[in-house]
């Protein structure tokens, strides 16, 4: 990235607009610093050092102030399940972006941003391309909740797999796409994949990942690390560089919102032959239609409404089901869709209730919400579409690091022996 893009990028990420120009490479963070500040002089230490590591974010709603805290010990925590960790190696272009959309995925313990396949030893950012190496990330997973193929899936989702010679602004092999493999029923999953998405997938042209032995892994830069949540110069960089790159338009072309492990086509061929699916003739939740607002508002519990259809916040420790720790699940209030797992429920400490993932991975929609003079990821029920929280990356770092906060006011709690009687026999298993 040369200087003025560096500065259009940055301004373009505050603003929530990307530059017109592509780029291929960004400077170090440093001199993207010492760069803006003395272009337009508004960026100084004082706003880099607003972005501490405070313990608390203050939300004010309806007059009311309202405050989402860090995770503290929790005495009264269910047992973790068993975890099988394991670690396996993607490339799709700009390790910054792969981190990102990669830790936003349950079952995903940690991502860490690196290079491989080339030649040199101890690569540097400098270095690697020359050196035959790409850009990878090295992902560490529960295999208990998510697959070796759904991180292929994300991976595929989020990136341009069509593209042979680089990933949007960034050209050359040292962008390109890969799936990596360590064993023969890991190639033949990769293969299947690919051979399966180019039959179905909304691509026009056939998908060209390499597909390669999992080589020698080399750690990047600490400065490259988690980049997206770095501090405010940072993240203004990285919405920049990601809109500006024409990688966040070519995801909702071809995908929408849903960038979860889950491909259309399978649940429509699931749907015709295994009635335990979540469809129409299965759930009632399904066929759910959202009466009108005035209706809603005349009909509902005058806080229910204001969270679920004013994107409204309850007040700290005011809901009971923050305490709830029997077994069972939590749908939806309006449209009784499941949403959580009593088995993915943690005391964060925060006085709302907390959830390390959903119930299943396509049970939410994410959306951008940049109230509050902050950017967070506001998160809505999929099927009624109801406001029900948002979720943060200080979650439980051995569950995957996700706190999805929620208000209770926007939920149900279904007891596990209630759940057959209700229609919800087929989520026993979640529990």
């Amino acid at each position: 990235m040369d200087f003025v893009s560096g500065v259009l990028m940055a301004i373009g990420g505050w603003l929530g607009f990307g530059a017109t120009e592509i780029v291929e490479a960004v400077p170090e963070p440093a001199a993207i610093v010492e760069q803006v500040i003395e272009i337009t002089g508004q960026v100084t230490q004082d706003v880099l050092s607003t972005q501490d590591s405070a313990t608390e974010t203050t939300v004010k709603e309806s007059n009311s102030e309202v405050t989402e805290t860090t995770p503290m010990t929790n005495t009264n925590e269910q047992p973790a399940m068993t975890q099988n960790i394991q670690t396996m190696m993607v490339a799709g272009g700009c390790f910054w972006c792969v981190e990102a959309d990669l830790e936003k995925t349950p079952g995903v313990l940690g991502v860490v941003s690196g290079y491989a396949g080339g030649t040199l030893d101890n690569p540097t950012y400098e270095t690697y391309k020359a050196a035959g190496h790409r850009e990878v990330v090295e992902v560490t997973y529960d295999a208990n909740q998510v697959s070796f193929e759904d991180i292929l899936i994300v991976t595929m989702k989020t990136t341009d797999p069509t593209d042979d010679n680089g990933t949007f602004g960034d050209r050359g092999d040292g962008y390109s796409s890969a799936f990596f493999y360590e064993t023969t029923e890991q190639k033949a999953i990769i293969d299947s994949l690919i051979t399966e998405v180019d039959a179905n997938g909304p691509y026009d042209a056939p998908l060209a990942i390499d597909v390669e032995q999992r080589p020698k892994f080399w750690t990047a830069e600490e400065y490259h690390q988690d980049y997206y949540k770095g501090n405010l110069l940072q993240q203004a960089q990285y919405r920049g560089y990601r809109a500006a790159s024409g990688r966040s338009r070519f995801i909702e072309q071809h995908w929408g919102a849903d960038t979860s492990p889950s491909l259309e086509w399978r649940t429509e061929q699931t749907n015709t032959t295994n009635t335990t699916t979540m469809n129409k003739t299965t759930y009632p939740w399904t066929n759910y239609v959202k009466p009108d607002l005035a209706t809603l508002e005349a009909t509902m519990d005058p806080l229910a409404f204001r969270v679920t259809q004013k994107d409204g916040t309850e007040r700290a420790g005011t809901s009971p089901l923050d305490k709830v720790w029997d077994r069972g699940i939590y749908v939806d209030v309006l449209s009784g869709e499941p949403l959580y797992s009593s088995r993915d429920k943690f005391d964060s400490g925060t006085g709302w209730p907390s959830f390390v993932a959903p119930i299943t991975p396509d049970a939410l929609t994410e959306h951008e919400d940049r109230k509050l003079f902050s950017v967070r990821t506001e998160t809505r029920s999929a099927i009624a579409d109801n406001h029900l929280g948002h979720v943060f990356n200080d979650g439980p770092a051995d569950r995957g690091g996700l706190r999805y906060c929620m208000n209770g006011a926007a939920l149900r709690f279904v007891p596990e022996a209630d759940m057959e009687a209700e229609g919800y026999g087929d989520f026993l298993s979640k529990l």
